[in-house]
């Protein structure tokens, strides 16, 4: 019979599974008697930096702007050919969207993909849109392993 457990993903491995960018669920911090507010959303990552970019929108009833200097978690999961794998990352976004082009986090940009989804009920051109980075605080990875039990 076939079991399965899960281990941690190496330093190469989370690279490799985070890639350029892709998507996942940002969770910001609320109150102790609150649930966090989840939100999808497509993030960029730069290993050499171990940076998270997001492009987060700002419509007019978000609560996102109450919410972005809180502490976040991050967490991307997906199905690979070698089983389920998953990063979660933890800490606290910086907003970059005044920084100059000529700075380190701008130019840290240029090495990442942020995959363009459109979910929004109105035309992106309408949507408010900031640009963060996540230097994580905690970052760990995990991935599903067959074993023979």
């Amino acid at each position: 019979m076939q079991g399965l457990r899960w281990l941690q993903l190496s330093e190469d491995e989370m690279n490799g599974f985070l890639g350029r960018g892709g998507t996942g669920v940002i969770s910001f911090s609320t109150d102790l008697d609150d649930p966090p507010v989840s939100i999808p959303v497509s993030y960029g990552y730069n290993a050499e930096e171990k940076r998270f970019y997001y492009r987060l929108s700002f419509p007019p009833d978000s609560r996102k702007e109450e919410l972005v200097d809180r502490p976040v978690s991050f967490v991307t999961h997906r199905q690979t050919d070698s089983g389920w794998q998953s990063v979660v990352v933890t800490g606290r976004l910086s907003d970059i969207s005044d920084v100059p082009y000529e700075s380190a986090e701008i130019q840290g940009m240029w090495a990442i993909q942020i995959p363009l989804v459109d979910i929004f009920e109105r035309p992106p051109r309408e949507t408010t849109f900031q640009y963060f980075y996540l230097d994580p605080e905690t970052m760990t990875g995990r991935k599903e392993v067959m074993t023979d039990s």
